[in-house]
């Protein structure tokens, strides 16, 4: 089960990586403010699914 979540982890920590990216890419390139601050926005939200995902599989690895 630790290692679905393992998995899960890792996933949702690299969705955060590409988002970041593309934000910054985007404020970069001097791009619309709207979409940085909605691609921040869904950052914040991967980062704290990403957290719950390794909350999970510590927990369930330390069974």
């Amino acid at each position: 089960m630790s290692t679905a979540f393992n998995i899960l982890a890792v996933l949702f920590m690299v969705a955060v990586l590409i988002v970041l990216g593309r934000g910054l890419i985007n404020m970069m390139r001097g791009g619309s403010g709207n979409t940085s601050n909605k691609l921040m926005q869904a950052r914040v939200v991967l980062q704290f699914i990403a957290l719950v995902f390794i909350m999970l599989a510590l927990y369930f690895s330390g069974r």
